[in-house]
């Protein structure tokens, strides 16, 4: 057992419990932020049933596809997997400290396509379907969730018990933890496999190690460190009905669990994002737009993937397939951008001084 063995497993590990803070842990933010569970430890130990259920009993697939399915797996070694989990990990780290939300599932196909694309073996097939879900599946969610949203309202005006009133509070209370625990459950399909399918592509572990390893590092990731995205979750959802956030977390988790049994890993929290804004757009009109929910779910999903492939691309030319001039040409692209950028925001605040001293007008 070698010490790059060693650090590739704990690279993967520390991944699986960083998904369980954030995504996983995340999932039954509905059911904590509307009171059907009221103490935020037992709401993570479900998250952490859930997760690693989802994973042990269904997340082969997935993990067959990140280990095999978008590069050949031929190609994996053990230096090439902790280039992957340490671009996917570097990656999230980063945007967790700007604050950006990232998807994990983008990222982690990125890296793999970054190294793909440094030995010039990709798999366009897998990949274009793996990119037409995720351009079909929150748009699927979106329908779904406005659909049932405008069938919510209805029978929410005709009897006031469905909002939660008198006795049938409890019944629907357990239905939006039900919910979350599938949501959970879904997580645990498709998201433990961005940590351990590297490893099993590479032959370091077997599919039934990695899924058992990866879903119980991920649960302890959510009781652990979930505590903060459960309480943020949940205070952003707690002006919805409890038939609205039994609406949100089953559509997420019926269509992960769907894309999971595919073998497709999949955005949970852009599906999730897009029935929060039907469940919005049903109650509030297309105003809500306005706000640029929409502009941020794009970029979100454009920038996810992309910096990550970057990332794992110029780690490939400097360690494994070392191309001096090709990261010159890459850093000097960079700070043309970022010199672009500065260029333009500077002229940006000189006609901003110009207009407010008054000489522009």
């Amino acid at each position: 057992m070698s010490w790059l063995w060693i650090a590739a497993v704990a690279i993967a590990l520390f991944f699986a419990m960083n998904i369980g803070a954030s995504g996983a842990a995340a999932s039954m933010g509905v059911a904590y932020g509307s009171g059907a569970i009221k103490s935020k430890r037992t709401a993570l130990l479900l998250v952490a049933v859930g997760v690693f259920l989802g994973a042990y009993l269904g997340g082969g697939e997935v993990v067959k596809t990140l280990g095999s399915g978008i590069i050949p797996k031929e190609l994996l070694n053990v230096k090439l997997v902790i280039i992957i989990l340490s671009s996917a990990t570097f990656t999230l780290f980063f945007a967790n400290l700007l604050g950006i939300p990232l998807s994990t599932s983008e990222v982690t196909v990125g890296a793999v396509v970054g190294v793909g694309v440094a030995y010039e073996k990709v798999l366009a097939g897998k990949l274009l379907t793996i990119v037409s879900f995720w351009i079909i599946i929150p748009l699927v969610a979106f329908g779904l969730a406005w659909g049932m949203g405008y069938g919510i309202r209805a029978l929410e005006r005709r009897d006031s018990r469905w909002k939660g009133e008198g006795a049938w509070k409890k019944w629907l209370m357990l239905l939006v933890a039900a919910a979350g625990f599938v949501e959970a459950f879904s997580a645990g399909m498709n998201n433990v496999a961005n940590a351990v399918g590297p490893l099993v592509g590479a032959g370091m572990m077997s599919a039934g190690y990695g899924v058992f390893w990866g879903g119980l590092f991920v649960s302890a990731g959510a009781i652990l460190m979930g505590g903060r995205v459960l309480e943020t979750n949940g205070k952003k959802i707690i002006n919805m009905s409890l038939l609205q956030g039994t609406c949100i977390s089953s559509t997420g988790g019926a269509l992960v669990i769907i894309s999971s049994l595919f073998g497709i890993p999949v955005p949970l929290t852009q599906i999730t994002t897009t029935a929060i804004l039907a469940i919005g757009t049903v109650d509030h009109g297309f105003k809500l737009w306005q706000k640029g929910v929409v502009a941020k779910i794009l970029k979100v999903w454009l920038v996810s993937p992309l910096v990550s492939l970057v990332v794992s691309f110029t780690l490939v030319k400097l360690t494994m397939k070392p191309e001096p001039y090709l990261i010159v040409v890459m850093a000097a692209v960079l700070i043309s951008i970022l010199g672009l950028r500065s260029l333009y925001d500077t002229i940006l605040e000189e006609k901003r001084t110009f207009n407010e001293e008054g000489a522009g007008i």
